[in-house]
């Protein structure tokens, strides 16, 4: 476990796979994702870290059903009882309802899901989801923050944008190569969709964008749409994030093979 202040109130804890956010409002967290199944552990450990008590979760955010974002919602659940929020559209994945439907692997991205599936991630274990999310919907932390239906990567992702400090959480529908650069997210559901999303979320007033895998952008995340092709998906931020690939590998191995976009 890795905990790191980005700014006052707000923390990334890097965990087994990927990363996920804590909000405090005083002594009442907000975690938004939680990382893949058996990460409760090392959440506990962030927030003892900010010598705090698991009972300090007053809830858990979820920006879609991918078990590496949604996996541990259970666990930290079962500490106290905190609510489980997820957009109605990715909750039966979450809940074991319905089988989480497989992405739409591209060519650009089908070396890096084999990659990906080779690690053997667990699941996500049937999850109790109590509050059932909406396009609109105001949170009461970070001084109010606004749901955003962000369909894309998943039908019900989500991101959270807390206007007042200027913070917004992106889920996988954004995210960073290892030298910073903003790119749209791999392993998508429906990539037009995501444009879509991406550019609503390109219009917002931001400065720090909270990121799904690669780095977040701590100052300066406004981000220029124009500047995103087809090819950048093909940035490995998922295998860099889990030493699948060193950074100089990704750019080998992510060659556009069809030429500029």
């Amino acid at each position: 476990m890795e905990i790191t202040e980005l700014r006052p109130s707000l923390y990334m804890v890097r965990v087994e796979f990927g990363q996920l956010y804590l909000w405090r409002d005083g002594d009442a967290v907000t975690l938004v994702d939680t990382g893949v199944p058996g990460s409760a552990a090392a959440i506990a450990e962030a927030l003892a870290s900010l010598g705090l008590a698991p009972s300090a979760v007053e809830r858990i955010v979820i920006t879609h059903g991918h078990e590496d974002h949604a996996g541990a919602a259970e666990e930290v659940r079962s500490w106290h009882g905190a609510p489980v929020h997820v957009h109605e559209a990715d909750a039966p994945f979450v809940t074991g309802e319905t089988p989480r439907p497989e992405p739409v692997v591209t060519e650009f991205d089908a070396h890096l899901w084999e990659q990906i599936s080779s690690l053997g991630l667990a699941s996500t274990p049937p999850t109790t989801v109590d509050v059932l999310l909406h396009e609109g919907d105001e949170l009461d932390f970070g001084g109010g923050a606004r749901v955003l239906s962000i369909p894309g990567h998943t039908p019900g992702s989500v991101a959270v944008y807390l206007p007042e400090p200027r913070v917004l959480f992106t889920g996988d529908t954004i995210g960073t190569t290892p030298d910073g650069v903003v790119i749209l997210g791999v392993f998508n559901q429906d990539e037009d969709q995501q444009l879509e999303s991406f550019h609503r979320m390109a219009a917002l007033d931001v400065e720090t964008a909270c990121i799904g895998h690669g780095g977040p952008v701590v100052t300066g995340a406004a981000v220029d749409p124009g500047n995103i092709s087809t090819a950048d998906r093909v940035v490995a931020i998922l295998g860099v994030a889990v030493g699948v690939f060193s950074a100089d590998q990704v750019v080998d191995e992510t060659t556009n093979p069809l030429g500029p976009a």
